[in-house]
């Protein structure tokens, strides 16, 4: 695709207009456009915001860009962050900016929204065998000679079924073999005896051209630094006996990917430790929540927690709310609940209460639960919570909270509105 004809769609985000879609923007700013409304620099405060609203950090979100961008080139990885994680056209490209390959993807639709603005580099990772999907691809590779696609595949009739569907394409779709992670795991090959057969079934076709190996290393089961690395060099090995069989004569680059948000560290170095092959390697990193990081499930996992010398994320993302209900001294409401915020992987955290132009460490309140559009505060007597009180909670496992939030607007660290990201679920 033109960058030119990237750069204008990207632009016409900016120009889309303030209206009901969009929750927590200042009703008096219905009919401005987003561009117009960035420009005028709001309070979130003070501004005619409404809560519930979600927050992006602008400090934040730059460090940890940047943050990454040092990381993989010192570890000698390319990087093609999971965009799922936000499905936002505006954080993919300022991830590319910061030295990203490319980004992956794991369904047909996310495909279409990247190539919309401009994503020339895809890993889909998932096996992809709806026909339509894959003929739509097709076209896009025939249309485009600089895109690269590359998507899995993990069952010889998984690979008929591809085949069959790209019948009559100007070029072959790139494959990886994705190795599960182990019995119990999600999707992928179980064994190696497994791998050659789907590489073999790949071989047999024209349509298909088999470039590498993946999987991901989160769902090994149990998942503890030694059965990770375990994993990760049966995943290596694999692609080092495929080349030794020539398996990769066709491709001009061996791809080894893995790489979720918890265990990168040990992706790093396994991959590291992979001898040269016939060709030159990619060896592709795919962690994605990264960009927002968060205040909860990824807190105590994330690499930089185990070898601090790397550096440290910072978390990005705040919901803001207000305190609705202060039924007794021992409870309180604020108006948030499950249509505002992830909790498959853990509660919100109370952190700070901004109350009069002032903000405060949020002490004594505890999130206990979360009803649609409720979160329950526990509070003990040292809580100071007022009805009226803005609460911003900090949030776990920001992959389920960005879906529920077509626009964030980008805060400065004094509460300045300066931007707006939207996104596309």
């Amino acid at each position: 695709m033109d960058a030119a004809v990237a750069a204008e769609r990207l632009a016409a985000l900016m120009a889309e207009r303030v209206d009901h879609r969009f929750k927590g923007l200042p009703p008096d700013a219905e009919g401005r456009t987003l561009a117009d409304l960035a420009a005028e620099r709001r309070d979130l405060f003070t501004g005619g915001f409404t809560t519930p609203l979600l927050t992006l950090a602008a400090e934040h979100l730059t460090h940890n860009l940047g943050l990454m961008e040092t990381y993989t080139a010192r570890h000698g990885l390319a990087f093609a962050p999971h965009g799922k994680t936000t499905m936002a056209p505006q954080l993919f490209h300022r991830q590319i900016a910061h030295g990203a390959w490319g980004i992956t993807l794991a369904v047909p639709h996310q495909v279409r929204v990247a190539r919309y603005f401009g994503v020339q580099r895809v890993f889909l990772a998932n096996e992809l065998v709806d026909p339509a999907a894959l003929r739509s691809i097709a076209a896009d590779l025939a249309a485009d000679s600089d895109y690269d696609f590359v998507c899995y595949v993990d069952s010889p009739h998984g690979v008929a079924l591809m085949d069959a569907a790209l019948s009559g394409a100007a070029r072959p779709i790139d494959v990886v073999v994705e190795l599960a992670a182990g019995e119990g795991a999600r999707t992928g090959v179980r064994t190696e005896a497994e791998c050659v057969a789907v590489a073999d079934a790949v071989a047999a076709t024209r349509t298909l051209r088999l470039v590498g190996v993946a999987g991901y290393e989160g769902e090994v089961p149990r998942a503890d630094p030694g059965r990770v690395h375990t994993w990760l060099r049966r995943l290596t090995a694999l692609a080092v006996e495929f080349d030794k069989a020539g398996r990769f004569a066709d491709a001009d680059r061996i791809v080894v990917s893995a790489g979720g948000s918890a265990w990168f560290d040990a992706v790093a170095e396994e991959f590291t430790r992979m001898p040269e092959l016939s060709v030159p390697v990619l060896k592709l990193l795919r962690s994605g929540a990264y960009v927002t990081h968060d205040d909860g499930h990824y807190r105590g996992l994330t690499p930089f927690t185990r070898v601090p010398q790397e550096g440290a994320l910072q978390p990005a993302l705040r919901l803001w709310t207000q305190v609705v209900s202060r039924p007794s001294p021992e409870q309180a409401f604020v108006n948030a609940g499950k249509r505002d915020v992830g909790y498959d992987l853990g509660l919100p955290t109370a952190l700070v209460v901004h109350r009069d132009g002032e903000e405060r460490t949020a002490t004594g309140i505890t999130v206990t639960a979360l009803s649609d559009q409720h979160t329950w505060l526990r509070t003990t007597p040292e809580a100071d919570l007022r009805v009226g009180d803005w609460l911003g909670l900090g949030l776990s496992h920001p992959c389920t909270t960005f879906d529920k939030w077509p626009l964030i607007p980008v805060t400065e660290a004094d509460g300045t509105v300066v931007d707006y990201v939207r996104t596309f679920f």
